[in-house]
């Protein structure tokens, strides 16, 4: 039992066991559910949001949020499709490397912004979601970039497989553990957290609070920027329009994974998993022939569930901690 009690205190274990349950129910429902094929699309319709819900996952934990990530994909996304189709035979790996910069360029406006203005991330981003979009919008009017446009290598990373995994899923699973491992295991990484706890006691310990923020936001306009990429290999085309709406699935899939609103707690790891639940939950839905409203409405439901019991775990957790100290005195 001494053995089992550190895996039953993870976060993420409720979020597993939901995903595992949900799997074995509906594939006893519809046998079609749980094909080799149904996996690959399962996961390639995750692999994005979890690559951006890894990025919002570490802004989160610093106490701190960013709807922005949409627009940011849309940008890069269509910056891919505009490089493959003005500039023949341009490497893969700089058009990867254009997508990247191009997001950690408005991730650092972001995190430039709300670091020195001092306005709450919500209403910044809220803001640069807007400017972003129509900064897109402006500049892809009415074009777009079709499979057509772009090398069928490209096109590829989508269709080919590696024991089983879609090539740009095992890119996602590669950026995760690269940032599980500095979240927790890095000076850097740990300040986040103790960022996202108290702020305020983040800065008497010396802490640099406001370029570790700053960080995050890069960090994260990053991976949207790789998202965006990953998205015009994964889609048809890309356009004006590409990635509106996605930043409330990804925060969604943040919170249902295990980071904690309020920051401080959670971890990539969670949060990936909580894409992968969501996606899931959408395909299963549609397995069982369920009506698209209540498939939203069961989003939501597992949103506000996931916020209440954080919610209610933090304040038993700092109960018993104030009755320990009581003790101790």
């Amino acid at each position: 039992m001494s053995v089992l009690r550190p895996l039953l205190r993870l976060r993420e274990l409720p979020v597993v066991t939901a995903l595992i349950v949900l799997v074995v129910g509906t594939s006893l429902v519809n046998p079609r559910f749980f094909t080799p094929q149904s996996i690959k699309d399962l996961l390639l319709n995750a692999t994005i949001v979890m690559i951006l819900a890894v990025g919002q996952a570490i802004v989160i934990i610093t106490r701190n949020v960013d709807l922005s990530v949409g627009s940011i994909l849309g940008i890069s996304g269509f910056l891919t499709g505009t490089l493959f189709a003005t500039v023949p035979g341009i490497p893969i790996p700089v058009v990867f490397v254009a997508g990247v910069a191009i997001g950690a360029l408005l991730g650092s406006v972001n995190g430039l912004l709300v670091t020195s203005v001092r306005v709450p991330a919500l209403v910044i981003t809220l803001g640069t979601l807007y400017i972003y979009r129509g900064v897109n919008n402006a500049w892809a009017g009415g074009k777009e970039y079709f499979s057509g446009d772009r090398p069928r290598e490209f096109g590829n990373l989508s269709v080919d497989t590696v024991f089983g995994f879609p090539i740009i899923t095992l890119i996602a699973i590669a950026v995760l553990i690269v940032l599980a491992v500095v979240l927790g295991a890095t000076r850097s990484g740990r300040d986040m957290y103790a960022i996202g706890s108290d702020p305020d006691a983040a800065r008497l310990f010396g802490i640099p609070v406001g370029r570790r923020v700053f960080t995050a936001f890069v960090i994260n306009g990053a991976l949207a920027g790789l998202g965006g990429v990953l998205y015009a290999s994964r889609f048809s085309s890309v356009g004006a329009t590409t990635g509106t709406g996605l930043e409330l699935d990804v925060v969604a899939a943040a919170v249902v994974g295990g980071v904690a609103i309020f920051g401080g707690s959670g971890s990539v790891t969670g949060a990936a998993i909580g894409a992968l639940l969501l996606t899931t939950i959408t395909s299963s839905l549609t397995a069982v022939r369920v009506d698209k409203f209540w498939q939203q409405a069961v989003v939501g439901a597992l949103i506000l569930a996931a916020i209440i019991i954080d919610r209610v775990a933090s304040l038993r957790t700092a109960r018993r901690l104030r009755v320990q100290e009581e003790t101790r005195v």
